[in-house]
């Protein structure tokens, strides 16, 4: 599959980018933003996009490093590639449920192109969705791409392709925020602000908009942090089912805890209540067990995959009462 013709562009600096943005992205049809490449590029190729311009941010070196603040936390750049953040030191030490989860993605040549920035900007995936043009064109296309029908939930008005990215459960479970610039200015928010909760409207990120730095809070520094993963081959897959779990312990109970679960929803989600079923526990099978069927609960796998909801629910049941034994040193 071929590549569609479009014009490149490659800015030196972030206001060349910006000033390219105001130019050109009068819509994200018109314009698409690529950074390592390692999601767009295959889509490109399927014809799901076919933009007049690609923006290839690589070059712009204020966008890269990971950044440590004494006595306010981290900062790491967009462009930061994930197997810098799988490798860091001080992400390690200080977040490892983000180092864990970053080990995951995909495989390690892709790792070294792939970015923290476009794992939190994935598209959503569906087993509908994600074919070359051909195939898409054979089923009446879908809602998220040129048709007017979910194949996942015929009848339905809204787009269910599931969000797959692994590092956003690991940073919502630390409680990142994000920073997005644009011609306009720039904001600050949290991560978990950032998600629709539609699969094909997925972010909220304006076409002339970049998310250029993640935030790392020195709050969330020092939890033990575990991430759990399930796919059908041991490196390359995307997760069909993610779930990330971090713990704080104090006198042998749980002083804090958070989990949040990816791949089984359009967006990554923090499980609620299961901070509350934590919280001042001796984790046991039971405590690990009943976070387990909350994290089920939260989860609403359809059929955007070639394996069954109810399998991919109960994994992550089964997921999260393991991550959550193992963050508790159990």
């Amino acid at each position: 599959m071929s590549l569609p013709d479009f014009k490149l562009l490659r800015p030196r600096s972030l206001d060349e980018a910006l000033d390219n943005l105001a130019k050109h992205a009068k819509s994200s049809a018109r314009l698409r933003i690529v950074a390592g490449g390692t999601d767009l590029i295959p889509s490109m190729r399927q014809k799901l996009f076919e933009p007049e311009y690609v923006l290839d941010l690589r070059h712009i070196s204020e966008l890269s490093g990971i950044r440590e603040r004494k006595g306010s936390g981290v900062e790491i750049g967009a462009l930061t590639s994930l197997t810098a953040i799988e490798h860091s030191d001080v992400l390690r030490r200080r977040y490892s449920v983000l180092t864990e989860a970053a080990a995951t993605v995909a495989s390690p040549v892709l790792r070294n192109m792939g970015t923290i920035g476009g794992n939190i900007c994935l598209d959503t995936r569906c087993l509908w969705y994600n074919q070359s043009l051909t195939w898409r064109k054979g089923c009446g296309f879908c809602i998220k791409k040129d048709g007017d029908l979910c194949h996942v939930a015929p009848g339905g008005t809204k787009c269910w392709a599931a969000f797959s990215g692994d590092t956003p459960a690991a940073l919502l479970c630390l409680n990142a925020e994000v920073e997005i610039v644009s011609p306009r200015g720039k904001r600050r928010i949290a991560l978990h602000e950032f998600y629709t909760g539609l699969g094909d409207d997925h972010r909220k990120l304006q076409p002339d908009e970049l998310l250029t730095r993640v935030f790392l809070r020195e709050t969330a520094a020092d939890y033990r942090g575990v991430y759990r993963k399930l796919r059908v081959r041991g490196s390359i897959d995307y997760p069909l089912a993610g779930v990330a779990v971090v713990i704080k312990r104090s006198n042998g109970h749980v002083a804090d805890a958070r989990v949040a679960i990816t791949a089984v929803n359009p967006a990554p989600l923090v499980v609620k209540g299961a901070t509350e079923a934590l919280n001042g526990k001796a984790v046991d099978d039971a405590v690990a067990d009943a976070v387990g069927v909350l994290a089920a609960k939260t989860a609403k796998p359809l059929t955007t995959s070639a394996l069954t909801p109810e399998y991919r629910r109960e994994m992550i049941r089964v997921f999260t009462k393991r991550a959550v034994l193992a963050a508790a040193g159990n």
